[in-house]
């Protein structure tokens, strides 16, 4: 018999949400640990010697693996920046973009929205002409080398970035887990985080906010 039985539960119908424990816990080992090197100790010296290096090599990897949770934070930040300053750009452009259609879209809107126009009212007709070459004038240089492009380009790169951003944030995660997997491997790399004053440490998480906007009806 399994002691998870998910056939006759209990079971929770409702579901439960998933969220991220805020908390460190501190690294201790007991006496038990300290009896341990004393035995390797009383043993021989040999034994001792290899545990210390055991413990130097522990602590180095430690050490190195802060580094990289580090590395793979400031890659994240480096990718928040970058889209920061790309959302800046686009929403400059979408501002003149808006200026635009208000400019040349209502002026050809007034012109084709009273009587129909026949090829003998060459008044309107050369004004719709007109408005749209200026349309195309504007499509072509605005704002130097067609705006709505560039938007798209724009949109584009902060789709990509956030792609980027989800996978740095996952990278980190990976690392932030091999910490808390490495400061509880007894003997050497425990006993050294203790005695180092570690704790594990907290993965990435999103906000309440975030959570609650993933629950809407988008389409």
């Amino acid at each position: 018999m399994n002691e998870l039985d998910e056939i006759t539960g209990p079971v929770k119908a409702e579901g439960r949400d998933i969220n991220v424990i805020d908390k460190q816990l501190k690294i201790e080992v007991g006496v038990g640990s300290t009896v341990f090197e004393v035995i390797l100790w009383c043993l021989a010296i040999i034994p001792g010697l290899i545990f210390l290096l055991v413990k130097i090599r522990a602590g180095n990897y430690l050490s190195q693996l802060q580094q990289k949770i580090q590395h793979h934070a400031s890659e994240v930040d480096n990718y928040l920046e970058q889209r920061v300053q790309i959302l800046k750009n686009t929403a400059k452009l979408v501002d003149k973009a808006i200026d635009f259609d208000k400019s040349t879209y209502t002026e050809i809107a007034s012109l084709r929205s009273g009587t129909p126009l026949s090829d003998g009212d060459a008044a309107a007709v050369d004004a719709i002409e007109r408005a749209n070459a200026k349309l195309y004038a504007v499509m072509e240089n605005y704002p130097q080398l067609q705006a709505h492009e560039e938007i798209n380009n724009a949109l584009n790169q902060n789709n990509r970035l956030q792609r980027d951003i989800t996978a740095a944030r996952t990278i980190y995660n990976d690392a932030v887990l091999e910490w808390n997997t490495a400061v509880y491997q007894w003997p050497a790399k425990m006993i050294v985080a203790a005695r180092r004053g570690y704790t594990t440490r907290i993965p990435y998480s999103v906000s309440k906010e975030t959570k609650e906007a993933a629950r809407d009806t988008f389409f």
